[in-house]
């Protein structure tokens, strides 16, 4: 090779705290070697050797019969600790962990015997890193050549490596960053997928998602490096920022553009920076949603300049491909949910009776994928005659027909009873108005269940009757007993419209018992029997310390495990030793409701004489959800405080949509995430409740007896 023979070009930079790799080949004692003095060897092998020292690539060249190494300094970081010794030494010793596999020795052998090139293409193999200790599997792409002396003849074989085990691991993590997108429902779960992969995947300082309103203005929600991120942070809803449909930062630009911007070293939110985060930003990347519903981008930043490869804006084009098509799946289902969710509680009661010695609570959790309404109901009211009537039914169907029949018979029930509470006659009087239902539509095909009963609190006494519903369950606790559960013998007969023909039953219901009520989906699970469900359902509800119907509900829905694809609807009334006291305070939103509340509950709960060890626990927790309801609300809220002789009940709820907290709320209230982990460790039970507009966040505290 005319005029590089006998001259080297300035080699890469050596390992890291070794030698360089054409320092030692050149001062190696080839002469104790098959090969001979280096002056003493072919131009061509010579200028082959020079070709490998220097370039920049890993290379490495395995010369005569003993495949003797010699390298650069690339193929020396890829090799690790084998490095400097394996210079001069045949390959087979070099690497005799590896050696014997096809795709590396047989290979080598085979082109210095036959002369075919080999081309390799993302291999995995074996490698340890220097100083790492630990054996990786790394991936390579491989070409391998056979390398002739001036005469021709074959002297040895050369290698050249790439190591394409970053590449590698972004596609596999892009194809798990699709199977965790294929999994989401709403725009939060969009944002979280998106955001958590992004910061790790580009091991970025800083991420945003910003989404249209769909109305005019935008939807951000950032995560930063170094962020702690816990399960019960997780759960909660992302922390959305609105802002006007002007305005300037890059990721509404490039949204409303549709085109990407790459800055390599600037200050590109310096304008419209929300804190000293965004001023330390850099370099920055805004690709916009390739979609045609929803408009927006994700953004990627550092906090120093970053050049943007070919690669880099490849992986980002991708993965924000895959971002756009789950949130036009998000909206559509969002939408849908939205206005089935709506129909479904439209019809429920809004509020159920509070009375003294008669505590209540209900909970409904929709079936299937929760964008459909369903028949599932459940009512309380005050009778004419001083009672309280219970009701439970399901209307097969999860569509808004089901929905439409679920609240003809609520209404009728409830008129019926009004007239005449006994539950014989109003169930009689429900299976004439389905039978007229279906004629009217010219079906026979209207399946109704339902259960429908009367609480005499003063004579501590339930009367029954059912249409082909699941039989009730009772937990009773004696003063002096462990509490247990059992089902009610009460006569099914046949669902409404099927010539229902009812009877009644009536049992006592003694201070301290609570009835539970309960859907099919509460018990029913594909490949189980249902006697297994009903198992499960009886042996939870008489496990916890207290009959409180909020938290019953709560057990009872989560009592068999596995999905189900059928409503869940339970109605739980408790029968109360003593009444309780209650409390209410509506909450502002506005940074300093947090400590308004605490001085409330404190002073609350210092009159009721409960002990200092409950008011704290109460109260610290209580702060902490206020905060998380108006964090991620960003309405008013209502707390609600019950205390009986057994336990403290606390409620949260909020009324309004997500993504309206203000600059002031994000810097003054507590960290997200941390009121859920609180309530696991200082309460007995808690749950979330879905109602109408918003959700409710409740928990109890027993009362330590004296």
């Amino acid at each position: 090779m005319p005029g590089t023979v006998g001259r080297v070009p300035m080699p890469p930079a050596p390992v890291s705290g070794q030698p360089a790799a054409t320092d030692l080949v050149l001062h190696h004692d080839w002469s104790r070697t098959p090969l001979g003095p280096w002056a003493g060897w072919d131009p061509s092998v010579r200028a082959a050797a020079e070709l490998v020292l220097a370039s920049p690539v890993p290379m490495a060249l395995a010369l005569g019969d003993d495949l003797l190494l010699l390298y650069n300094d690339g193929y020396a970081e890829l090799i690790g600790d084998k490095h400097p010794a394996a210079v001069g030494r045949p390959a087979a010793e070099v690497f005799p962990e590896i050696w014997h596999l096809p795709s590396v020795g047989q290979v080598v052998e085979d082109t210095y015997r036959t002369g075919e090139p080999v081309l390799e293409k993302e291999t995995t193999l074996p490698l340890l890193r220097r100083g790492s200790g630990v054996m990786e599997q790394a991936v390579f792409t491989r070409g391998y050549s056979a390398v002739r002396d001036g005469t021709g003849a074959i002297v040895g074989v050369l290698t050249v490596a790439a190591e394409t085990t970053q590449v590698a691991q972004q596609l596999q993590s892009l194809s798990d960053f699709a199977a965790a997108l294929a999994g989401t429902l709403t725009l939060d779960d969009v944002a979280r997928v998106a955001l958590r992969w992004a910061i790790t995947s580009f091991d970025a300082d800083r991420v945003a998602f910003a989404v249209d309103e769909g109305g005019g203005g935008w939807r951000i929600v950032r995560r930063l490096r170094g962020e702690l991120m816990d399960e019960a942070d997780e759960r909660l809803p992302p922390l959305w920022r609105r802002t006007p449909a002007d305005w300037g930062a890059p990721v509404v630009v490039a949204a409303r553009s549709g085109t990407p911007l790459f800055v390599e070293d600037d200050q590109p939110l310096a304008r419209t920076a929300v804190d000293r985060h965004d001023q330390k930003i850099r370099s920055l990347a805004t690709v916009p949603l390739r979609a045609s519903v929803v408009r927006g981008a994700l953004t990627v930043g550092y906090q120093r300049p970053h050049g943007w490869s070919a690669a880099e804006r490849a992986l980002l084009a991708a993965s924000v491909e895959l971002v756009g098509q789950a949130a036009e799946r998000a909206r559509r289902f969002e939408t849908q949910h939205g206005t089935a969710q709506l129909l479904q509680r439209s019809m429920l009661p809004a509020h159920l009776p509070d009375l003294p010695l008669l505590r209540i609570a209900a909970r409904y959790d929709p079936g299937v994928d929760g964008n459909a309404a369903g028949g599932d109901f459940y009512d309380a009211f005050l009778l004419p005659t001083g009672g309280l009537g219970i009701v439970l039914g399901d209307v097969a169907g999860h569509d808004v027909q089901a929905a439409a029949r679920m609240g003809q018979v609520r209404a009728a029930l409830r008129a019926l009873a009004l007239s005449d509470p006994r539950p014989d006659a109003v169930l009689a009087g429900l299976d004439r108005l389905v039978t007229s239902l279906g004629a009217e539509g010219g079906t026979h095909e209207l399946f109704v269940t339902v259960v429908f009963g009367v609480v005499d609190a003063d004579r501590h006494r339930l009367t029954l009757a059912s249409a082909g519903h699941p039989a009730p369950l009772i937990r009773r606790c004696p003063p002096d007993g462990e509490p247990t559960a059992e089902y009610l013998d009460v006569p099914t007969g046949a669902p409404l419209g099927l010539g229902c023909r009812p009877t009644t039953t009536t049992v006592r219901f003694a201070p301290g018992d609570t009835l539970l009520l309960f859907s099919d989906g509460v018990v029913e699970r594909r490949r189980q029997g249902l006697a297994a469900g009903l198992d499960a359902l009886a042996g939870a509800v008489a496990t916890p310390g207290s009959g409180d119907p909020r938290a019953l509900c709560a057990v009872a829905t989560a009592a068999v495990g596995g999905t189900t694809e059928d409503d869940v609807a339970v109605l739980a009334v408790e029968h109360a030793l003593r009444p309780s006291r209650s409390a209410s305070m509506e909450v502002p939103a506005e940074p300093t409701a947090p400590s308004r509340v605490r001085h409330w509950m404190t002073g609350q709960l210092t009159d009721w004489r409960v002990p200092e060890s409950v008011i704290g626990a109460a109260v610290l927790c209580t702060s902490e959800l206020t905060t998380n309801a108006l964090l991620h609300a960003g309405t008013a809220a209502r707390v609600e405080i019950d205390l009986s002789p057994e336990r403290l009940l606390v409620s949260v709820a909020d009324s309004g949509t997500r993504g309206t907290v203000t600059r002031a709320q994000t810097d003054t209230l507590s960290s997200r995430g941390r009121g859920l982990g609180l309530i696991e460790e200082l309460s007995d039970a808690w749950g979330t409740d879905p109602t109408v507009r918003g959700s409710t966040v409740w928990f109890e505290i027993l009362i330590p007896a004296e």
